[in-house]
């Protein structure tokens, strides 16, 4: 079960067609150790588990809605289930989306995010239905989507799925960088959550079910809300040829699972300091508090790195394995032991948040690439 399977580094930190920039490849490990974006300094590292890795994960800096005051940072984590197909085409489509509503409307608001997200959701089911035929399991892939945009000194947070983004904020009175979560999550495991699918369906005794101490909706899925997900939204795509694992008994009239972000706006202010985006993958092995104080007490460069390998030491004592052991096994295999993990550490510069200064023209696209 366990043999080499790291392949040799490739570094690779130039700069690419379209002013992107690429980061380096350790094996199953990808990472961009520091870097600078329009309001700070940045790291980012995501780890493959899965035999195809169904996370993926933007960062772009620069214009955001097509106006001399809009420079800003938009980060995305997209935590794919059911295969990559949901999780590659928002890594494609919704930054794209956005920029076109927010140009039209001339602003960010938590208005255009969400058509953003009912854009990408849409154009995506219309994939699916195309392929439909020839590729009947595309409409069990779906994502988990977890967006942040740094815009005019404001933080609008959106979410759908179980990623999550946690602020580092320095309190004044104690010296102390605290750990403030800033997204919701929609997992099953949440009572509050539970509470609402049953509120959707009254008419559903079985719109969650637990199954091996673990609660899922319609006993299928854990999250409550994604992009893609067919299946689980359009009873058309509830019958044969879709795989008889996805398959609901009874038929349905209305979207079992929602696209719907939950959007929040916070204005950062000088003792903000850092945010961590991540896909549960992280949050499985680290508290909010512990990924908080690693990012407080380590080096900047090669944070997100360090955050990956915190939660991988710990996945490796769960399993009762060396983390040495656990570096060599290979995908696939690898994801009894972990998932695929997404980190975005974004920096943030306190004098321009404080003085209100205008952000820094720093202007490129990064993606991983394994």
């Amino acid at each position: 079960m366990v043999r080499s399977c790291w392949r040799p580094s490739a570094v690779d930190d130039g700069p690419r067609r379209g002013g992107e920039t690429s980061g380096q490849v350790d094996g199953l490990l990808w990472y961009k150790d520091f870097g600078q974006h329009a309001w700070g300094k940045f790291s980012m590292a995501a780890v493959q588990a899965n035999s195809v890795i169904e996370d993926q994960s933007q960062l772009e800096s620069g214009p955001l809605c097509g106006t001399k005051s809009g420079l800003g940072t938009f980060v995305g984590v997209y935590d794919g289930h059911g295969g990559p197909e949901a999780s590659r085409y928002v890594n494609e489509n919704l930054f794209r989306n956005l920029k076109r509503i927010a140009a039209e409307h001339r602003c960010m608001s938590e208005s255009v995010i969400k058509k953003a997200y009912l854009a990408t959701e849409e154009s995506f089911l219309s994939v699916v239905k195309k392929q439909w035929q020839s590729k009947p399991q595309i409409a069990s892939a779906g994502t988990c989507c977890l967006v942040g945009i740094i815009c005019n000194g404001l933080l609008y947070t959106a979410n759908v799925g179980d990623s999550r983004v946690v602020l580092g904020k320095l309190e004044r009175e104690t010296k102390e960088v605290t750990a403030i979560q800033l997204s919701a999550e929609h997992n099953a495991c949440i009572e509050s959550v539970r509470e609402e699918l049953r509120s959707l369906h009254p008419h559903d005794s079985k719109i969650v079910v637990l199954r091996h101490q673990v609660w899922r909706v319609k006993g299928l899925i854990q999250v409550s809300r994604s992009i893609g997900d067919a299946y689980l939204k359009n009873a058309e795509f509830n019958r044969e040829p879709l795989p008889l694992k996805y398959r609901l008994p009874e038929p349905f009239l209305k979207p079992i699972l929602i696209p719907e972000p939950e959007v929040s706006v916070i204005k950062l202010r000088p003792e903000d300091q850092f945010l961590i985006f991540a896909s549960d993958g992280l949050w499985e092995h680290l508290s909010n508090h512990d990924a908080v104080d690693i990012v407080n007490n380590y080096p900047r460069k090669g944070i997100a790195r360090k955050l990956i390998e915190a939660a991988l030491q710990a996945a490796a004592k769960k399993r009762e394995v060396r983390y040495t052991d656990l570096r060599i096994i290979e995908p696939g295999v690898r994801r009894h032991f972990h998932d695929d993990i997404t980190v975005v550490v974004l920096f943030l510069n306190p004098s321009l948040l404080k003085n209100g200064s205008s952000p820094r023209k720093s202007q490129f696209s990064l993606k991983p690439s394994f």
